[in-house]
C-alpha cells in the first residue's frame, strides 16, 4: 500500500470516528447527493458549512457540468491558505449539491474551476458528468 493510500485511508478513518458526522437530510431547499456527501466527509466539512457557502459566496463560477454553478468561500488560515468550493445544479426550487471539496492555496479568478482530478474521475464514473 502506497504512502499516499496510507494517508487516505488514515484521514478517513480519523474523520469517521473522532468526530460525529451527521449525514444531511433532503429537504425542500437542499438534495444531496451521495458523491457530496462522501467528499463532505472525506473533507471534513458539514452541512452547514457548504448551505453558508452557497447563501454567501465570495466568488461565483459556472460549472464543470452543464446548468451548474461553483461557489467559493476561503477558509480561515491566513499561514495555509485553502478554499472550500461547492457545485449545486439549480432545479426549480431545489439546489441538487453535487460536489463539495476543498482546494489547497488560491485559485486564479476566472479561470476554470480547479477541480482535483480524483474528484473529476469519481464524477465522470457517477455519471454526473460526461
Amino acid at each position: 500500500m502506497s504512502v499516499i493510500h496510507r494517508f487516505v485511508e488514515r484521514r478517513f478513518f480519523a474523520i469517521l470516528f473522532s468526530m460525529r458526522f451527521n449525514i444531511p437530510k433532503n429537504d425542500s431547499k437542499y438534495h444531496w447527493t451521495q458523491h457530496s456527501v462522501r467528499k463532505m466527509l472525506f473533507y471534513g466539512l458539514t452541512a452547514d458549512r457548504v448551505k453558508r457557502i452557497i447563501r454567501s459566496p465570495k466568488r461565483i463560477e459556472n460549472g464543470v457540468a452543464e446548468n451548474t454553478i461553483a461557489v467559493m468561500a476561503s477558509g480561515s488560515n491566513k499561514k495555509k491558505p485553502t478554499e472550500v468550493w461547492t457545485m449545486y445544479q439549480q432545479k426549480g426550487a431545489k439546489k441538487v449539491i453535487i460536489s463539495a471539496w476543498r482546494y489547497p492555496g488560491v485559485s486564479p479568478v476566472g479561470k476554470t474551476i480547479p477541480i482535483p482530478a480524483d474528484i473529476l474521475e469519481e464524477l465522470r464514473n457517477d455519471g454526473i458528468i460526461s
